[in-house]
């Protein structure tokens, strides 16, 4: 027994320093810093969703969508059924027991015989046990219990992304909803400069170059209404689906245009991106998977010994049964004998297998750095341009001002004074537009560091566990 067990020990250790030779580990090499000059220990991605937009009405539309988004809850589904098949894997290591009873009837009516009737009843019990010599069933459970963490990584992933989606989306949506209002009072100023310029080109104070084109440019915006309530529209039904329902109005707050965003936010260090970021996550358990298929095929290609045991009792009068037991043993080793280099070809096509996986999680790290750069640059590009809209937006407000100054003392024409106003409304309608991007590269640089998948109820849950 002591042999045995040796054996198997020296089995185990082999097969394991064979797959850990042959796969090579990952280069990933990484960087000092995320975002050069960026040496934050914090990163901002600590603080969750709900403390980053501060929009209660959000807030709520965020909530709701991870409660009821249709992919959300089938990624939760398939995460509950890679947890059953884990199960699966790990009871394949212990032996499996079962039970039979049965009841056999044999006749015979030979010529020279009498008529000759047995009844055979019996009831058994048994077990059957296969003994992992070279670790297949121990793979087998890493390759289960990884496929299952990366299903969770995978729904998280999914979660994130849906925050920054809805946060997205709702940002763009109030911003519509600012410049639609900026049109509208933009388009009841033009229609009164439309009747003033009217009446002074009836009563001969101007030509009527400049009435008609004070019309052009009431016309002008007046046509921007309809194009922004389409695209309204069209936001707030696919924020609908999003949060799980059919097309509908979505609740809103308004669009703070004279919001202050934070100069510089924590970026946090390389070796915490990486154990942020679930998709990262989810591409290093997909790597221990394939690893696991290695191991898999590499113990395939040796032979397999299962243990079989029955036991029972068996008579063919019934009330005698329980007085005649049986039982017997039995061991069998099971390997193909030619195989023509099938197991073999198996193990080298799970070795390239590891090496797409080993390559493809060595990008998503690539891409995700990537990712974190282009979002912090955004952010503060955006952040900037913000600023210089609004010093754009003031000047062009004085310079409206000025110019109807100017055209009543006489200096300037009435259409300069139409050129200033529009002047104006490009401003207003820019300052918006660079607001709303502003707000969309905070949700850029939130999800590229990897926030935004946990639910108030989840930590809720976690600190009443702890």
């Amino acid at each position: 027994m002591k042999r045995t067990t040796i054996f198997l020990m020296a089995a185990l250790v082999l097969s394991g320093c064979s797959v850990q030779k042959k796969c090579k580990s990952p280069e990933l090499n990484l960087p000092s810093q995320i975002v050069a000059g960026n040496t934050d220990s914090l990163t901002l991605s600590d603080r969750k969703w709900w403390e980053v937009y501060k929009d209660s009405t959000l807030c709520a539309l965020i909530d709701r969508t991870l409660q009821h988004n249709r992919n959300m809850l089938s990624a939760e589904a398939y995460v509950r059924q890679m947890e059953e098949l884990h199960r699966v894997g790990k009871v394949a290591l212990a032996p499996s027991f079962g039970a039979l009873g049965h009841y056999d009837r044999k006749t015979t009516d030979y010529s020279d015989r009498p008529f000759k009737e047995e009844p055979k009843f019996g009831l058994k019990a048994t077990m059957s046990w296969e003994i992992d010599l070279w670790g297949n069933l121990r793979w087998a459970k890493r390759k289960g219990a990884a496929e299952y963490l990366a299903s969770v990584e995978a729904a998280r992933a999914m979660r994130m992304s849906l925050v920054a989606e809805v946060a997205t989306a709702y940002f763009e949506l109030v911003a519509l909803d600012h410049e639609l209002e900026t049109v509208r009072r933009t388009v009841e100023t033009r229609e009164e400069s439309v009747r003033q310029a009217k009446l002074r080109f009836e009563g001969g104070l101007t030509s009527e170059t400049a009435y008609q084109q004070a019309k052009v440019e009431q016309a002008s915006a007046s046509a921007m209404i309809p194009d922004l309530e389409l695209r309204i529209a069209q936001k707030e039904n696919q924020i609908s689906v999003l949060a799980g329902g059919y097309p509908s109005r979505v609740d809103r707050s308004v669009m703070d245009i004279n919001v202050v965003m934070p100069d510089s936010l924590p970026i946090g260090l390389p070796s915490t991106l990486l154990q942020r970021r679930p998709d990262v996550r989810q591409s290093e358990q997909q790597l221990k998977a394939a690893m696991a298929a290695v191991g898999m095929a590499y113990a395939d290609r040796f032979p397999r010994l299962t243990i079989n045991l029955t036991g029972g009792v068996e008579n063919n009068e019934i009330d005698q049964l329980l007085k005649s037991p049986y039982s017997f043993i039995t061991g069998g080793i099971a390997s193909p004998l030619f195989a023509f280099g099938a197991k073999r070809a198996k193990y080298r096509a799970s070795l390239a297998a590891y090496d797409q996986a080993r390559l493809s999680y060595e990008q998503k790290v690539l891409e995700v750095f990537r990712e974190v750069n282009d979002a912090v640059v955004s952010y503060r590009n955006m952040r900037k341009t913000a600023e210089l809209k609004y010093n754009l937006k003031e000047a062009a407000r004085q310079y409206v001002v000025l110019a109807k100054l100017q055209y009543i003392n006489g200096v300037i024409r009435y259409i300069d004074v139409l050129d200033a106003q529009r002047k104006f409304f490009d401003a207003q309608i820019e300052e918006s537009k660079a607001v709303r991007n502003e707000h969309l590269a905070l949700v850029g640089l939130y999800k590229a560091l990897g926030g935004g998948w946990e639910t108030a109820d989840t930590e809720a849950g976690q600190k009443k566990k702890g």
